[in-house]
């Protein structure tokens, strides 16, 4: 039987939220499953219009977002702020926002939380578990960074969704995998993808 901790360890809370970049939230939860782990995952209403936007789902789909796998996917409605994940007491190896906005990321930076996400998102930061906020908007204003600036001190860790170029990427998907599989580091879940450094020799 596991225990509490293991429990902990095998969950990851992950919310989508409107800003463009649906691939790298389907990617991250495809490999979250795919090593086990259960995702527990809140959608903001712009970020339901994003799935539809980008992926062209109608709905928040567990077997579309994880690969098949969507046993190990439980959604939340993002405004029942009762939900367990709102919940301290709720164990977890940490949070992912993918995409995050400049606008999740002020409200987290002010303690606001009007919907479920920014409530997890401030549950995690106060038990003091990873929250990893996956912003992609840009370019970013003064008021941006100060909202960053804050989050950060409270423990957050902001990563802008910039893929690196040294694995010379071929297609849209390797761009996505660089993010996904630096995303899952963060968080310490393995997998298997080709997205590590290695000095090239010169002749």
């Amino acid at each position: 039987m596991a225990t509490t901790g293991e429990m902990g360890d095998n969950r990851v809370v992950v919310g989508i939220t409107g800003a463009s970049g649906a691939l790298y939230a389907r990617r991250v939860i495809e490999l979250l499953t795919a090593a086990d782990v259960e995702v527990h995952l809140t959608v903001t209403a712009i970020g339901r219009r994003l799935l539809f936007d980008e992926l062209d789902m109608t709905r928040v789909d567990p077997d579309a977002l994880s690969g098949g796998r969507g046993a190990f996917v439980t959604v939340y409605n993002d405004n029942d702020l009762g939900a367990a994940i709102a919940s301290g007491s709720f164990l977890s190896r940490g949070m992912i926002i993918v995409p995050a906005t400049g606008n999740t990321v002020g409200a987290i930076a002010a303690g606001i939380t009007n919907t479920l996400v920014q409530r997890a998102a401030v549950v995690t930061l106060k038990e003091r578990r990873p929250l990893i906020i996956a912003h992609r908007e840009t370019p970013l204003s003064h008021i941006d960074l100060l909202n960053m600036q804050r989050c950060d001190a409270a423990g957050a860790i902001i990563t802008p969704l910039n893929p690196g170029f040294y694995l010379r990427p071929r297609t849209i998907d390797d761009l996505v995998d660089f993010m996904a599989g630096k995303l899952l580091d963060l968080l310490h879940v393995p997998h298997d993808l080709q997205t590590r450094w290695e000095e090239k020799v010169r002749e």
